[in-house]
């Protein structure tokens, strides 16, 4: 497992961990990002900048502290 962070941009992975309290699993969950869900990185901002994944579809910037507790696993 890799935080999304580390993911290489265009790879699919599988969210596998959210390492965070409540409140950070629903912010998360209310972005479609939940344990199970298939995603992949679009972009990486440079310089600290958001983090753009697609989800069901949709595309979803989140923040890089954020993306630091999502756990994945590289989908082979």
């Amino acid at each position: 497992m890799i935080p999304l962070t580390e993911l290489d941009t265009g790879k699919v992975a599988i969210v596998k961990h959210l390492e965070g309290g409540i409140g950070f699993q629903r912010r998360v969950a209310s972005l479609g990002i939940r344990v199970g869900k298939t995603i992949r990185k679009i972009t990486s901002a440079p310089l600290r900048g958001p983090i753009v994944v697609e989800v069901d579809g949709a595309r979803v910037a989140i923040g890089r502290g954020m993306a630091a507790k999502v756990f994945v696993e590289v989908k082979k």
